[in-house]
């Protein structure tokens, strides 16, 4: 099954994720590329694992689901979205049994290690996240990198590294083969944690399932009597204090008849760290002559300060255009 972002709680029982099989050990595999790993790792347990796979292409999003449909291990649940976003805000403290990253893109250029995903923050997160007995395990083909992820495992004070052979899974997917045909073999490690570490949530809330939650980014404002949206062009807004970055990049006809007036939706791309949302933002006339500027509830949003802030900035570039700002709930 694939899950979008607005799709999970925050965090995420596996009673929720997996509702037939609850009491299962739990895997998490970053990265799964084509979806290759899992059918060969999960034919190693008696009992196949509830799986939650994360991966930042779409296209291997899409091979992968295939794969797994077809291998029938259908309490799989797979999503597009950074990792460190995922174990943060999904995954409860103290849930999982395991979390496996296949050859992870090393980042290999100077100046790009703040990428890699294996530094001791993310120790610390997973220490946090993993049952007791749990682990981490990496493979990987780049020597650098495995040196520098055990380094940082060792640096977060809370994993012990166990430089022990790759599960043959392992040795199943995409690039091991392609090793394994140059006559190379990968390296791999297990991070077992030593000590429990609290990283908390970021608090995020999921779109509030009532229409007129007054919690829920919106202002009022009076459109100038010949609004033109055609002088709508693409904007972008930062934070100060660089929490959040806002791009508003257009604004369209609303599929939505108002019987008020014309109705309009702005696609709105917002970055905070490593969480990207596109959203829409509605633009709907009201009866008295108002329009209200409200989130939308496409991509079931999750509503953070930046996307909070995507309504401001929306609200502000309209005053810009000549709308008078009669409400402010954001």
């Amino acid at each position: 099954m694939i899950y979008r972002l607005g799709d999970f709680q925050f965090p995420s029982a596996p009673e929720s994720l997996y509702p037939q099989t609850p009491q299962r050990p739990w895997v998490l595999e970053v990265g799964f590329g084509d979806g290759r790993f899992w059918p060969h790792f999960a034919r190693t347990f008696a009992a196949v694992p509830n799986y939650l796979g994360v991966e930042i292409s779409g296209v291997s999003l899409l091979k992968a689901h295939r794969r797994l449909k077809e291998a029938g291990l259908d309490n799989a649940v797979l999503t597009k979205l950074p990792a460190e976003v995922l174990v943060r805000e999904v995954v409860p403290h103290g849930a999982l049994d395991l979390m496996v990253v296949n050859f992870p893109d090393p980042w290999p250029k100077a100046g790009h290690e703040d990428h890699r995903l294996l530094r001791a923050d993310f120790f610390r997160l997973a220490a946090s996240r993993l049952k007791p007995g749990g682990a981490v395990l990496l493979t990987t083909d780049h020597d650098e990198y495995f040196d520098f992820a055990c380094a940082q495992a060792e640096a977060s004070g809370v994993m012990r590294v166990e430089r022990v052979e790759p599960p043959a899974a392992a040795l199943e997917t995409k690039y091991a083969l392609k090793w394994r045909d140059l006559g190379l073999r990968p390296q791999h490690a297990r991070f077992v944690p030593t000590a429990h570490s609290e990283v908390p949530y970021s608090g995020y809330a999921p779109y509030p399932p009532q229409e007129d939650d007054p919690t829920v980014p919106h202002s009022i404002v009076q459109l100038p009597a010949q609004f033109d949206p055609r002088t709508f062009s693409k904007h972008t807004a930062r934070d100060p204090r660089g929490v959040w970055t806002v791009v508003l990049l257009d604004l369209y006809a609303s599929l939505r008849r108002s019987e008020h007036g014309s109705s309009w939706v702005a696609l709105a791309h917002v970055v905070e760290g490593d969480l990207t949302q596109e959203v829409l933002i509605d633009v709907t006339a009201r009866e008295d002559g108002s329009t209200l500027v409200r989130l939308g509830r496409f991509g079931g949003p999750i509503i953070t300060p930046g996307v909070k802030a995507a309504v401001g900035v929306l609200t502000d570039r309209l005053a810009e255009l000549g709308a008078q700002v009669r409400h402010r709930g954001y």
